[in-house]
């Protein structure tokens, strides 16, 4: 299956680079390019992407924005940040507006091909040095008290739940708990259904934001 690729940078030399070096990758396919957010809403319902690659800083519309009104208007559309910026703020806004994954721009293009298969599938690929702060931002989020997550869940779904915010798919988590692949979807959705997400991304920001999650590595 051909993965459909949106590239979105405000920097021409930007886009005609990545769009070299992703369509000598098998299996992926750039669809188009835009030069700000708003340029990416619009061209995501005309070329129908499965990813789009979003810088951040932009003019018109910011990266974070224009990841918000792609989730909302085509949940079925991942969006992977590729910006040269790792400030905490920049970085906490897009995952907590949809983005399913972060890297920077910096990135080997061997693993930039990997990361857009991985995001295709549902996977949420993060950049081993924005990670941590990252995760530190997201456990510091809330001064007031909640009620701990683990309480709406039964002792099952709070096993996915850990295991998908460690970045398993659902095939892994099938494996690590002895049940099928379709359970595991259907105890996905449930959890989706139940936290009030569209994504993994969203989920695994709640586990950790309630302390079932402190750490990144796939136990």
């Amino acid at each position: 299956m051909t993965i459909r690729v949106l590239i979105c940078d405000d920097q021409e030399i930007v886009t005609e680079g990545l769009a070299t070096i992703l369509n000598t990758a098998p299996g992926i396919d750039v669809v188009g390019t835009a030069h700000n957010g708003a340029q990416a809403v619009e061209m995501v319902g005309l070329t129908t992407p499965d990813v789009v690659l979003m810088d951040l800083k932009m003019p018109v519309m910011n990266g974070v924005k224009a990841t918000q009104a792609i989730r909302e208007g085509h949940p079925e559309v991942r969006v992977l940040v590729l910006t040269t910026y790792d400030a905490d703020e920049w970085v906490f806004d897009a995952i907590r507006n949809g983005a399913a994954g972060y890297l920077l721009k910096d990135t080997p293009s061997e693993q930039l091909i990997q990361a857009i298969e991985d995001t295709a599938a549902g996977r949420s690929p993060v950049d081993p040095g924005v990670a941590g702060r990252l995760f530190d931002r997201i456990r510091s989020v809330s001064a007031a008290p909640q009620t701990p997550l683990a309480d709406s869940l039964s002792e099952r779904e709070l096993d996915v739940l850990k295991l998908l915010a460690r970045g398993l798919s659902n095939g892994a988590i099938a494996d690590r708990l002895a049940l099928s692949e379709g359970t595991i979807r259907n105890y996905v959705s449930a959890l989706f259904d139940k936290l009030g997400v569209q994504d993994r991304t969203q989920a695994a920001v709640l586990a950790i934001r309630h302390g079932l999650v402190t750490d990144i590595e796939e136990g």
